[in-house]
């Protein structure tokens, strides 16, 4: 078995043994515990050694670029996905799904197999790509996720006092913190090798339980119904859909002819969720709790969608990386994108012509009900 088959079908357990602790670990404080260390250990940590360990490449620079330009048009088109899948416009569950659709993860459900199958030096190109998508999902879904929950409460904040609230809470998240600590030592050219011996091994031992402590409090959270399961597995296909089609654009028009190059760019973007926007949604939900207004965001199917996107992701990257010379094609890439595409757009045309029938059935027995009796 390869190593990156052997890390995912790990990663995977952990998700299925935080799912048989439920019953172990029912009380909500109890995960709320868990999701505190997550959140203000782990992480931190986490993202301070990641920052600190950036090698900028700058032949390579416009890899990052791509990468913050996929998600930005993902971003933009997510707004026209939800509506088909049923998810209402300007729920909680529409700004949590367009929060963590255009993220990516490429650490989890990218790196090992690009590692396995390509090597160290396409490796390094996908992590210096990923430096695009850490500014999409560190800094600028940060301050969206901010400004809608202000946006909801607007009348309570305007002007001035919505801008201090937002630096309040920037300056106050740990995660911040660490990310402002890690950007200051980097101008002054530290890296982790240059910081204390015994600060950076806390640092790296913090680090180490980040990801069996994310993965199993993602099995701890599943909650996924019949119909939620469906609408989220048919966001995650229109959205690699969408990755094949503008991958399949770009390389059109960029005449990318490198097997290699194309094969990364297609498994970059066919990444995981990435976890990050949980984080600022848990943000928002801290300072929501004593707010009886309108959610801004919904945890619960945050997790939800995290759940069912990484062992998907799996299997799309894991296909694309085995089928050797086919996606050299353009048309083969774009027909892929347009089979997914189909493939998302198939629950919503059941669940229309579902509704229809029972409306009309509804129609029909209304009609008799009402008609006259005839003697």
């Amino acid at each position: 078995m390869d190593s990156g088959l052997y890390k995912t079908i790990t990663f995977v357990c952990f998700i299925l043994i935080g799912v048989f602790l439920k019953n172990k670990i029912k009380s909500k404080d109890e995960r709320s515990g868990i999701k505190a260390i997550i959140l203000n250990l782990a992480l931190p940590a986490t993202i301070f050694i990641a920052l600190l360990g950036v090698k900028v490449e700058w032949s390579l620079l416009f890899l990052p670029i791509m990468a913050l330009a996929l998600n930005v048009v993902l971003f933009l088109a997510i707004p026209f996905v939800l509506p088909l899948v049923g998810i209402e416009k300007d729920s909680p569950e529409f700004r949590t799904a367009r929060l963590l659709i255009p993220s990516l993860a490429p650490g989890l459900s990218c790196f090992p197999f690009v590692l396995e199958f390509l090597g160290e030096n396409a490796l390094a190109k996908v992590a210096m790509a990923d430096l695009g998508n850490k500014i999409f999902v560190l800094v600028i879904l940060y301050v969206v996720a901010m400004n809608w929950h202000y946006q909801l409460r607007s009348k309570a904040k305007k002007g001035n006092g919505k801008l201090m609230s937002l630096l309040k809470v920037l300056v106050s998240e740990p995660v911040n913190i660490f990310i402002i600590a890690a950007l200051i030592l980097l101008v002054f050219g530290f890296t982790m090798d240059t910081l204390p011996v015994l600060f950076s091994d806390i640092l790296k031992k913090l680090s180490l339980i980040m990801t069996p402590l994310v993965l199993l409090f993602i099995g701890l959270g599943i909650k996924l119904k019949r119909k939620q399961f469906f609408q989220v597995f048919s966001m995650l296909c229109i959205r690699a859909g969408l990755v094949f089609v503008l991958g399949g654009i770009f390389i059109l028009f960029s005449g990318l002819k490198s097997i290699e190059n194309i094969l990364l760019l297609l498994a970059f973007g066919l990444s995981s969720c990435s976890f990050w926007p949980y984080a600022h949604i848990s943000a928002v939900e801290h300072l929501e709790v004593e707010d009886t207004q309108k959610r801004t965001f919904d945890s619960d199917f945050a997790l939800n969608i995290l759940a069912l996107s990484f062992p998907l992701s799996t299997v799309l990257i894991l296909g694309v990386l085995n089928t050797g010379t086919f996606f050299t094609t353009n048309i083969n890439i774009l027909l892929v994108g347009g089979v997914l595409f189909a493939i998302g757009l198939v629950y919503p045309i059941l669940n229309g012509l579902n509704k229809k029938v029972s409306l009309t059935k509804m129609g029909k027995a209304k009609i008799k009900r009402t008609a006259p009796e005839h003697i």
